[in-house]
């Protein structure tokens, strides 16, 4: 019913459905467990940001069964995004495109609704960016940790969307330094995490590995949309201008997470985030290097039952292939 709608209006129905909707079993099980920096996961699988931009639904999220859930992105003030339209489904391809463009209700709006948050119901983290019209990116990325960091579980540094303009430069090496050495005072113990964008150069990966070691990021998030449109795209809305995700994301956003793997050889852990539509697409993330993996564009065409099958077809291949538990899967496909 809900993609009989234009996506936008569908989504915001689906955000205010979602408390009534019932809770989804998932599978108990200690082969599913993980750890994220220090955060310890019932599976590793959570739901990727862009979903509920607002925080107005991770309770309800977290009863369909993710172990995780990502609220934003979110920046200091509030905005409205991008012209409409500017989200468009694929379905031949299994696949959305995004042009929205940060669209929130702004830091102070998030902060009210996660204060007072009890813990005990799961891990929600917060993804955060910059206003399109800030004038110091650092400090922007600065004020959102400063509101929001004792409110999360952790924070993703968002420095890899498409639909921001200048965003995507904060990945080059000096920039990327700068701002994270401005976050750096601010963490108190909130692990900070970083998001990037699969459409990087290998120099520029190269550069994103070492600097996350320098400043010590708890985690690396790969990756975010893509501006690239695979050939093999079917849908008429295929040359529509921003951010792809879904299933044609899948390869190309696995090979960088194999890459990053190889460069960080396990001084950073690794959340794989791309395509995921079954287990065994997490499980190739976890083979490629992941601790946790992270899913959105599948929710939409499967809606919330995702959960507990890709849980189900996880553990299955785990046992198959004689791994105790996700920690002795990582990385399993490395030197192949």
């Amino acid at each position: 019913m809900l993609r009989l709608l234009p996506p936008e209006t569908a989504h915001r129905a689906a955000i205010r459905a979602l408390p009534w909707v019932p809770a989804c079993s998932v599978p108990a099980s200690r082969r599913l467990r993980t750890v994220v920096a220090g955060l310890e996961l019932p599976h590793p699988l959570g739901l990727a940001a862009g979903f509920d931009k607002n925080g107005q639904a991770w309770a309800a999220l977290l009863r369909q069964g993710f172990a995780s859930v990502e609220v934003g992105t979110v920046t200091p003030r509030p905005q409205p995004g991008n012209p409409r339209p500017r989200l468009f489904r694929l379905p031949e391809d299994g696949a959305l495109i995004n042009r929205l463009g940060f669209n929130n209700d702004g830091a102070e709006a998030l902060a009210r609704r996660l204060a007072g948050r009890d813990r005990g119901r799961g891990v929600v983290g917060v993804n955060i960016g910059m206003n399109k019209d800030a004038a110091d990116p650092a400090a922007a990325y600065a004020r959102c940790l400063a509101v929001l960091g004792g409110l999360a579980d952790y924070v993703t540094v968002n420095v890899s969307s498409p639909n921001t303009p200048g965003l995507r430069a904060l990945q080059q090496r000096p920039a990327l330094d700068r701002l994270l050495a401005a976050l750096a005072p601010l963490r108190a113990g909130t692990p900070l995490f970083l998001k990037v964008a699969p459409d990087l150069e290998p120099a520029d990966e190269a550069d994103v590995a070492a600097l996350c070691v320098e400043h010590r990021i708890d985690a690396l998030v790969v990756s975010n949309t893509t501006l690239d449109r695979p050939a093999t795209l079917r849908s008429p809305l295929a040359a529509e201008a921003g951010g792809l995700s879904g299933r044609p994301l899948f390869a190309r956003s696995t090979a960088q997470l194999a890459r990053m793997a190889a460069l960080l050889d396990g001084r950073v852990p690794l959340i794989g985030v791309g395509g995921i539509a079954s287990g065994a697409d997490a499980y190739a993330k976890i083979r490629a290097g992941a601790v946790a993996v992270q899913l959105y564009t599948a929710l939409i065409y499967q809606g919330p039952g995702i959960v507990a099958r890709i849980l189900a077809e996880l553990e299955a291949l785990l046992a198959h292939d004689g791994f105790a538990g996700v920690a002795e899967a990582v990385g399993a496909d490395r030197g192949r």
